[in-house]
């Protein structure tokens, strides 16, 4: 057992607010007229001050009240990130309603779901696009009572009872504010620590998602657990790009930013983030592992095209990089050769991937190969790894750039406690703990244990430092027909260290062996391909070709080689389609789903076997 020896009620408010939203109330008032938000349009950064949040939040609080939204009632967002995002999820969660996002990526039948799961009445939609959404399955939405669109483009001519635009929204606010002033700080001041600051549905990766309930509580303490170990500063510029429908994206774009008063820049969207990684340049940045693992694979790319000097030169700046980030007491020899591999290389390799400024890059929601993160230590980007689940309101455990501990996910924040019940679970104590599911109290009593604590669901270990390393899912484990326990992260984490491949999904329960299913990285395998002049003519027939069996096979024989006789990958497939974040078989984390995977490619699995 592993426990924090901290008085918990240090931990319990921020700045002397318990609420999120009274400190968020607070840095607007004290912020003023400075930048708090950056978007795009038309091309080019616009800036919005910490006025315009709380203005156009109060607009929208008082036009939910006059909806008839009450305390403790859910409000949806469908929409990808944009400063109006943050504008509902505040303006609701200032007069106690629920902000609960939706993946911009979901079907109709699954925004049907959530609605009816949550009982929203109001649903906030990005554009047309996300009302057909709305429009397709809205018999099966009877709770709705008013749909609000954020873009008028493209329905100049569109009317409906139910539905209404943001601009119209902000006019009823006003209205109301000018009728009667002063009731969305009345309603501010209502709520409480225990309230639900926000509703997160789980990504569903087993059955429906259910929606987990974030107190005012939970935040409070991440900021201030967080802000002892993580460094954010006023000066901080910060990308958003992960959906922030996601627990991670929102406690480091939002609520992070609010303890803080550092100004957000959001992507313009999912296939811009390298671009707008290399505008904005910023200071900490949180990504998961197929982000860092895209970088990585795109500096390979880069190496290959630089020819035989160039690609010379890279690879002694990276093996002095490696030296100099491994060495405790580096000599005078390996600080000079290291400042001229920086001058001459590594630094305008960290300007390009807009890394230059990063203090601190942050990888969350999915296990990440520890060779990755000495190859940005070598690069000199210090990408530490965190843990932490929807249910522990974001963050659990960290490392710190000054103590990063390689191969684990670092030691619990203060007033967290961490323990390992007898089948191997890692259970999780502390502020952290979220409210329970909405509506499921038979599902929040089987997370839980008796005396209170958090069943994760992953397997890991303890070390004496207090650093936890997770070893993988419960449910993942794979027991092969010989009886032997695996668990498949370790081996998927080293196979995706390959530029050339982009995910994995070990396969082995109740067989004879383990074999594995690959899903090839589109980028770097065609470039492979081409310049070999190996003939495809689409993404299916890339996965055909024999040389590419054969680079990914090399790939599998070089994993096995770390790996005991009854780890090692027997046989393994191409995945020959190519999945987005709109397929099932994927999370909006861009994790595979085992079950799915296992299901949609059965006849794969057991032609292995």
């Amino acid at each position: 057992m592993e426990m924090s020896p901290v008085n918990i009620s240090e931990y319990l408010s921020f700045d002397g607010h318990e609420t999120i939203t009274a400190l968020w109330a607070d840095r607007c008032a004290k912020y003023g007229d400075r930048v708090a938000h950056r978007e795009k349009e038309l091309g080019i950064w616009q800036a919005y001050s910490w006025r315009d949040y709380y203005d156009h939040a109060r607009k929208i609080g008082r036009a939910l009240q006059k909806l008839g939204v009450q305390k403790g009632e859910p409000v949806l967002i469908l929409s990808e990130d944009r400063r109006e995002w943050l504008y509902i999820d505040l303006g609701t969660a200032a007069i106690g309603g629920i902000p609960a996002g939706v993946y911009t990526t979901d079907s109709a039948s699954q925004l049907a779901y959530l609605c009816q799961d949550s009982g929203a009445r109001v649903l906030f939609v990005e554009n047309d696009e996300q009302l057909d959404k709305y429009l397709e399955a809205r018999a099966d939405m009877p709770g709705i009572e008013k749909v609000v669109v954020m873009e008028r483009e493209g329905l100049a001519e569109f009317s409906d009872p139910q539905v209404m635009f943001l601009d119209e929204l902000y006019e009823m606010g006003d209205a109301e504010e000018a009728s009667t002033p002063g009731k969305f700080e009345e309603a501010m001041k209502t709520i409480r620590p225990e309230d639900p600051r926000m509703l997160i549905y789980t990504s569903g990766t087993t059955g429906p998602p259910k929606g987990a309930m974030i107190t005012h509580r939970n935040m409070i303490f991440q900021l201030k657990a967080g802000n002892e170990l993580l460094d954010f500063r006023e000066t901080d510029n910060l990308l958003c790009f992960l959906p922030l429908c996601h627990v991670l994206e929102r406690l480091v774009s939002v609520e992070a930013p609010i303890a803080n008063g550092c100004t957000v820049n959001f992507a313009e969207s999912p296939e811009t983030v390298f671009d707008n990684l290399q505008e904005v340049s910023p200071d900490s940045f949180a990504g998961v592992p197929r982000i860092w693992e895209k970088i990585y694979s795109r500096v390979m790319i880069l190496r290959s095209e630089a020819g035989p000097v160039g690609a010379r030169a890279f690879d002694w700046a990276l093996k002095v990089g490696t030296r100099y980030s491994q060495a405790e007491n580096p000599g005078t020899g390996l600080r000079l050769a290291h400042w001229i591999a920086d001058v001459t290389v590594l630094s305008n390799l960290r300007r390009m991937l807009g890394l230059a400024n990063a203090r601190r890059v942050t990888s969350g929601a999915a296990p990440i190969s520890p060779d990755l993160i000495h190859w940005f230590a070598a690069l000199g980007v210090p990408l530490v790894e965190g843990y932490g689940m929807t249910e522990t309101a974001g963050v659990a455990t960290v490392n710190t750039v000054e103590d990063n501990r390689i191969g684990t996910v670092g030691p619990a924040l203060p007033g967290v406690s961490l323990r390992i019940d007898d089948n191997g679970e890692l259970l999780v104590g502390g502020p952290c703990v979220f409210g329970g599911y909405w509506n499921k109290p038979e599902k929040t009593a089987e997370t839980m244990t008796e005396d209170g604590w958090l069943r994760t669901g992953d397997v890991g270990r303890i070390g004496n430092d207090g650093a936890l390393t997770i070893t993988g899912r419960l449910k993942d484990i794979i027991i092969t027909a010989g009886g032997k326990n695996i668990t498949p992260a370790e081996i998927e984490s080293k196979l995706k260290f390959s530029p050339y491949i982009s995910d994995a999904v070990v396969i082995g329960d109740r067989r004879k062996y383990l074999t594995c299913l690959v899903m090839i990285d589109q980028e770097n395998v065609e470039k492979f391909a081409q310049d070999r002049q190996i003939p495809f003519s689409d993404f299916a027939s890339l996965t055909r070709a024999q040389e590419v069996r054969d680079l990914i096979g090399g790939v599998v024989a070089a994993t096995n080689k770390d790996f005991a006789q009854v780890e090692q990958i027997k046989d393994f497939r191409l995945i020959d389609v190519l999945l987005t974040a709109e397929d099932e078989e994927l999370t909006p984390t861009m994790k595979l789903k085992r079950n799915f995977v296992n299901q949609r490619h059965a006849a794969l699995i057991d032609e292995m076997y």
